[in-house]
């Protein structure tokens, strides 16, 4: 899937670069699939009082079903569709299973319609199949993997991610993260073939204020623009800036740890991310 550079026939098209969309083959989603339109909070909680700034309007979205856990084992499914999701970055594809049941999964680079899938221990490592860690050749790419058995996948789900499998000893998988992490993962989990689609949601450009609006994204205020009243870095002659970035709440915002330093998962780190 490639982007496309729009003719700048007005001011919000001349820098904008959006997703050509070619790897949609139908806008409608499987309505056994949907849940409920997703509730607008606008920033606010159940007083009624705003917790959250910046947040208001949109699109209307609906929700849908998305298996994660891939734990119809030895059945195989027929790629019916591919679908664009407005709540996650990669695309979904929709699956016949031949026992008539239907699912939603997250759609891996080029994962075709007509292609079949299938999940269990023993299935070939081929994009679209799920298989278990301890089952998948060393080198292989793959996302959507559980960092517990049975839970789901967590890691490696938003577009254009993938982990690599780099190692298996002990009962523990030793996978290469997004983030170049290096952690280990029972070697139970279960993980599916492949990179997510829509690699190129990063090179998006949004051009113009508006599509923000469409997605609930507020103006945001610059903090050195307020008041001291209403932020620390707030306040000042003239354009001076506010001192050190940091929250409103006085934290900072760039090369404090926030991580727990007893945090129970530390011992399954073999090398932190990069800086």
């Amino acid at each position: 899937m490639a982007l496309k550079k729009l003719k700048p026939i007005t001011a919000g098209t001349r820098h904008r670069l959006a997703t050509s969309f070619d790897d949609i083959t139908t806008s409608t989603p499987e309505k056994s699939l949907i849940v409920t339109t997703i509730k607008k909070t606008g920033g606010r909680n159940s007083n009624g009082r705003m917790t959250m700034r910046y947040i208001g309007g949109g699109h209307k979205q609906k929700l849908r079903l998305i298996d994660f856990k891939r734990d119809k084992t030895g059945v195989p499914a027929t790629v019916k569709t591919i679908e664009y999701d407005p709540t996650r970055s990669a695309r979904i594809a929709l699956l016949y299973y031949v026992d008539g049941s239907k699912s939603y999964i997250i759609a891996p680079e080029g994962l075709k319609v007509g292609q079949e899938v299938i999940s269990g221990a023993d299935v070939a490592p081929e994009v679209g199949n799920a298989l278990p860690l301890a089952k998948i050749p060393l080198g292989t790419i793959v996302h959507n993997v559980e960092m517990k058995p049975g839970k789901g996948g967590a890691i490696a789900r938003s577009a254009g991610c993938f982990v690599q499998l780099l190692a298996r000893e002990n009962g523990l998988a030793t996978l290469k993260m997004p983030s170049g992490e290096m952690r280990n993962v029972m070697e139970v989990c279960m993980a599916t073939v492949g990179a997510t689609s829509n690699a190129d949601h990063m090179n998006e450009s949004v051009g113009k204020a508006g599509r923000s609006r469409w997605r609930g994204v507020r103006p945001r205020t610059r903090a050195v623009a307020m008041n001291p009243v209403d932020h620390p870095m707030g306040g000042g002659e003239g354009r001076a800036s506010g001192g050190h970035p940091r929250s409103r709440k006085g934290l900072y915002a760039k090369g404090k740890k926030t991580r727990h330093p007893k945090k129970y998962s530390d011992r399954l780190i073999i090398a932190k991310r990069k800086k």
